[in-house]
């Protein structure tokens, strides 16, 4: 489902961008596969949007796009839904901080959904220490 604004929680990544990156706190989930998935929404700073569901792989650094919001509100899979490190750069820099500081704090052990969402909202990182598998 497309994201709806009252979900969406703001990332301050810094002042080095300026653009805004939110995460769909209803989209967040983490599968029996390992692998923690989001829809995030990234505004320009010229006021395009750009809204994409994800995939976090902890164990491996990895991440994924598995499609893209078209305008019409329709989704379209990714052209090259490969697995890709996890980079830490000014292009994306929401993605270094949701793998570190959120989805993937421990490679092992997946926080639960509900841990990411309280976090996210508190601009703090999740505590390793709430982590379980369920």
């Amino acid at each position: 489902a497309y994201p709806q604004a009252g979900n969406l929680v703001p990332l301050d990544v810094g002042r080095g961008t300026g653009h805004l990156f939110y995460v769909d706190a209803g989209s967040i989930s983490r599968g029996e596969d390992g692998v923690m998935r989001y829809t995030a929404d990234i505004k320009a700073a010229g006021g395009a949007m750009n809204v994409s569901f994800e995939g976090m792989r902890c164990e491996t650094r990895e991440r994924k796009v598995y499609a893209f919001r078209r305008p019409d509100g329709t989704w379209v899979r990714a052209r090259d839904p490969g697995w890709t490190r996890v980079a830490y750069t000014d292009a994306a820099p929401h993605q270094g901080m949701l793998f570190r500081d959120y989805f993937c704090p421990s490679r092992f052990h997946l926080p639960r959904p509900q841990d990411v969402v309280t976090a996210l909202k508190r601009g703090e990182p999740v505590n390793p220490a709430t982590q379980m598998r369920e």
